[in-house]
Order: C-alpha cells, then sequence, then structure tokens
C-alpha cells in the first residue's frame, strides 16, 4: 500500500516572464521598448524586497511572446496575468501590487484582444 502524495508545493510561487524580443528592422517588438530596462528593474526590485527565490518569485527573460502590438509586455504566471508598461513606477506598481500582495494591477492589464 502505498501513502497518498499530498500536492507539491512550486518551487516558485510566482513567474515573471518579459518579453525582450527583437525583430528585423521595421517590425515593432518589446525590445523597441524598453523591455530589457523594465526587467532589470523589476529583477533588483523583487531581490530588493526581499521576494526572490525558492518559493517566492523568479523574474525571467523571455523571446517572444507574440503580442508585441501591446509591448513591452510581461506575463505573470500562475495566474496567467499580462502586463504593458511604460515605466519604473508602472513596474514598482507590479511588483508591490501583485508579485508581492497577490493583487491584479488592473490598469496595467494588457486587453485580451492585443496580438502580434
Amino acid at each position: 500500500m502505498t501513502a497518498e502524495k499530498s500536492p507539491a508545493k512550486p518551487y516558485y510561487e510566482r513567474h515573471i516572464f518579459f518579453c525582450l524580443n527583437e525583430r528585423k528592422p521595421g517590425e515593432d517588438a518589446c525590445a523597441l521598448h524598453n523591455a530589457q530596462a523594465g526587467f532589470d528593474h523589476c529583477k533588483m526590485r523583487v531581490k530588493k524586497e526581499g521576494l526572490s527565490g525558492v518559493g517566492q518569485v523568479r523574474v525571467n527573460k523571455a523571446g517572444c511572446l507574440d503580442r508585441c502590438a501591446g509591448g513591452p509586455v510581461a506575463v505573470v504566471y500562475p495566474e496567467g496575468v499580462w502586463y504593458s508598461f511604460v515605466d519604473n513606477s508602472d513596474i514598482d506598481e507590479i511588483v508591490e501590487s501583485h508579485l508581492k500582495g497577490g493583487k491584479v494591477v488592473d490598469r496595467l492589464v494588457l486587453p485580451a484582444g492585443i496580438g502580434r
């Protein structure tokens, strides 16, 4: 007889993926909209807030997330919430509200119909 296993706790509570994709000249891409700066700032803030590490938050780079028209974009999992951001204050709000507090930042949510 085997013991029943309880659901495993996820390695990270949340992941945030930043699209850092570049496209050929003339095509819009998140890299053209300061996506790297947003990623860098988020990584710094998550670390500063003590949110990084196992069981907490992981900030990841991603290639094309196929939502270029809304760029720059980031997505938070496991919730699957897509964000568009403009500057560091938007990133700060995502970190404080969603990554730290679990509350979605409605004003920054990328509308569902926005794709490539």
